[in-house]
């Protein structure tokens, strides 16, 4: 019981720390990008045969091949990165090749080198699991990286633009000794039909995200327009029914991130900056979820403790749930 009241002391003065060293980038609205890649990662997550099913049919629609079986793919995603907080990202093995899926809803120069920070941990990690002697004399072999972005932002894009590493030194290098590309591939409608024409759950995705877009851009309140896209999908059984089963966490999650935005917007003009405000709300998270884990509160009284609205409380609630069985 000590040990619990000390993580939940501990837990609050970290809710309260202003000085929280997770920070956005500039010019990425962290919100916008959370709501669309929550949906995405929980599409592609891979745990269960179902997202797998998904997982491996935009494998197999990016790459023309045609596997079947999804003992084929090994998940290899992992939660966080130093230095750069990557939760959202989807990783996997297939056919000795390691590939690293990404969903962004802003322009991002900087995915070469976020990609190479992320591969580092996957590879770092793949060389223990198989006991790898990289201080040894003999050649040893390591599955090849693909990185893909999927882009579905409103900034105008091209259908796949290559990032590379070598465009971020300061100082010129075009000898291309030393390289890292991320390849993205934009979404957005009229963009890449083929691709969602080859692989369905890709286009439910994409289908569900631009009726949202639209919807926003009808100057519809974001609750009438999440809630008229779900609906649109369930009737369209859009991923086998997915929508129907969560309509409580999808809707519940949009709209905690469009009043986080909203949020935001009015203490970005008080003066306070982004850094500090996404710190703070990463940390109250966090916090919900030790809370969860450690203790009986109730789910009224944690959202109340950690300032968050209840509906993402209950959402955090069943994402635990699922990880546990």
């Amino acid at each position: 019981m000590k040990k619990k009241t000390k993580a939940i002391k501990k837990n609050r003065m970290r809710v309260k720390d202003k000085t929280a060293k997770t920070v956005n980038l500039p010019g990425i609205d962290a919100t916008k990008r959370t709501f669309r890649d929550t949906l995405f990662r929980s599409i592609y997550s891979g745990k269960d045969d179902r997202s797998k099913r998904w997982l491996l049919s935009l494998y197999n629609a990016l790459s023309d091949k045609n596997y079947t079986d999804i003992s084929a793919l090994e998940i290899t995603t992992i939660d966080d990165v130093i230095y750069v907080t990557m939760k959202n990202d989807l990783s996997f093995l297939i056919n000795s090749e390691m590939h690293l899926f990404e969903q962004q809803s802003t322009v991002n120069p900087n995915m070469p080198l976020r990609g190479l920070i992320y591969f580092s941990q996957l590879y770092q990690k793949e060389v223990a699991k198989r006991n790898l002697d990289i201080f040894g004399r003999a050649r040893i072999k390591i599955p090849s990286p693909k990185f893909v972005v999927f882009y579905n932002g409103k900034q105008e894009q091209d259908d796949i633009v290559k990032y590379r590493l070598s465009d971020l030194f300061e100082v010129t290098d075009s000898s291309g000794e030393f390289e890292w590309t991320a390849t993205v591939i934009n979404i957005n409608k009229n963009h890449n039909e083929s691709l969602q024409k080859k692989c369905e759950s890709l286009y439910h995705y994409c289908v569900f995200v631009d009726r949202v877009k639209a919807n926003l851009d009808k100057r519809m309140e974001p609750e009438d327009a999440i809630n008229e896209a779900v609906d649109f999908a369930i009737k369209g059984n859009f991923l086998e029914g997915y929508f129907k089963e969560q309509r409580m966490n999808i809707v519940g999650n949009l709209l905690t991130e469009f009043n986080q935005e909203d949020y935001d917007r009015n203490r970005r003009a008080e003066g306070f900056e982004d850094g500090v405000e996404y710190g703070e709300r990463q940390n109250a998270i966090s916090n919900a979820k030790n809370f969860l884990i450690e203790t009986d509160l109730s789910p009224e009284k944690i959202a109340k403790c950690c300032s968050l609205p209840l509906e993402q409380v209950l959402a955090l609630k069943d994402e635990l749930k699922a990880e546990n069985l």
